[in-house]
């Protein structure tokens, strides 16, 4: 890693973590690989091990609202399998979301934006680079990932490695969530001085399928919430954290909807929502198709959540190779009261819930977690023409 200047952050200085497309991992670790190995991090990929190092560094130099280190998990019964964990302070503590009345919300400088962050959570910045020119630079980047150099070492390192464009020369911040809901719980930001509003564009979301592909861990998830669906900050950013429980969704049956676009319709799952799956050879076109359904969603100004993780392809129940992302259209909820068991955003609607109190993470059951999600989907009618819309706007150029 190197130290780079970052505009907006008070001059701060930020460490440059160089990738290529040699770093994917493609298989990653099964979930068998993972039981056997969950306490051995060499395992695990290098960006992992960068990620979940100084995010550790972090929290226990106390840059977060509370600590987290393990949560209580409990798996509901029922053919779901709802993960529930009980995080308390995350529901206490966390920044209270900003008052929104349009997914279409101009970005307001007066309000909280991650150009008021604190330097110290910033982990590093993440860079496209050319293999060969990252090549003249991997022995210094491997002692930093390892330690070998102080902080004087890495200041004289030679100036980051050039990129593949102009539009990826600031990179993409990767910043610690000082409300965590889970282990290495982060956000994806692309430069916050461009003063981005929340709406999802493909170099943040092609960004996050790469970032995917980075770790070799089987949980590590990726995910976007939208204004009106507990976008907490007006700013552009994804989440990005592990989870280290199989979530059902990642091999759940789906039915073709345009099989050129590899999108489906997620089928016998409680939120019905769409689905891309991409593998390592077509991330720029999925990315693609991915925003230009948000694309849909924010002119009809329909809330929506994205989740993306590792999965089965289509019409495979163990062939764990590829991507899948799901996006969900469901109702906003601008002003609404939030639920006292949990909110229903990117991680509810998966089938991960970070519950807010103890009460409710005992007498939580599966019959009762349907009920709170289905009061923020649209109902079948509603979701049939809104799935017909999306559909002719996805094809009328293809």
């Amino acid at each position: 890693m190197e130290e780079h200047h970052v505009n907006g952050l008070s001059g701060a200085n930020i460490e440059n973590y160089n990738y290529t497309e040699s770093d994917f991992m493609i298989h990653g670790l099964t979930w068998q690989d993972r039981q056997k190995c969950r306490e051995n991090e060499s395992t695990l990929s290098k960006f992992d091990r960068a990620l979940r190092s100084k995010w550790v560094e972090k929290m226990k130099q106390g840059f977060f609202r509370y600590p987290l280190w393990s949560l209580e998990t409990r798996i509901l019964p029922g053919k779901m399998s709802y993960v529930a964990q009980l995080n308390i302070k995350r529901g206490m503590e966390r920044r209270k979301p900003q008052d929104i009345q349009s997914i279409q919300e101009k970005f307001k400088a007066s309000q909280f934006n991650f150009n008021k962050i604190n330097p110290n959570e910033v982990l590093f910045q993440m860079v496209r680079t050319r293999g060969s020119e990252l090549m003249k630079h991997g022995q210094e980047v491997n002692n930093v990932l390892h330690g070998s150099l102080s902080q004087e070492s890495v200041i004289t390192l030679q100036q980051p490695c050039p990129v593949e464009s102009a539009s990826s020369s600031k990179g993409t911040l990767v910043v610690i969530n000082v409300s965590p809901l889970e282990f290495g719980h982060v956000l994806f930001i692309p430069d916050p001085s461009l003063c981005l509003t929340q709406i999802l564009t493909c170099d943040l979301m092609l960004f996050g399928l790469k970032a995917i592909l980075l770790s070799s861990h089987p949980g590590f998830r990726v995910g976007f919430n939208s204004l009106g669906a507990f976008a907490s900050v007006n700013h552009l950013h994804l989440h990005g954290f592990y989870l280290d429980h199989e979530l059902l969704i990642e091999s759940s049956s789906s039915k073709p909807l345009c099989p050129k676009l590899n999108l489906h319709l997620l089928t016998n799952f409680p939120a019905p929502g769409f689905m891309f799956y991409t593998n390592e050879k077509d991330l720029a076109s999925v990315a693609q198709n991915i925003c230009k359904a948000t694309e849909y969603f924010v002119g009809k100004n329909i809330a929506h959540n994205m989740f993306a993780t590792r999965g089965s392809e289509p019409g495979s129940m163990t062939s764990k190779k590829g991507i899948r992302v799901f996006l969900w259209a469901r109702r906003s909820c601008f002003g609404a009261k939030e639920e006292s068991a949990f909110n229903v955003a990117l991680c509810e609607l998966a089938g991960h819930l970070p519950m807010k109190n103890h009460d409710d993470f005992i007498s939580a059951t599966e019959e009762s977690v349907i009920g709170i999600i289905k009061k923020y989907l649209f109902s079948d009618e509603e979701f049939a023409e809104i799935s017909s819309g999306l559909l002719a706007h996805l094809t009328k150029d293809a």
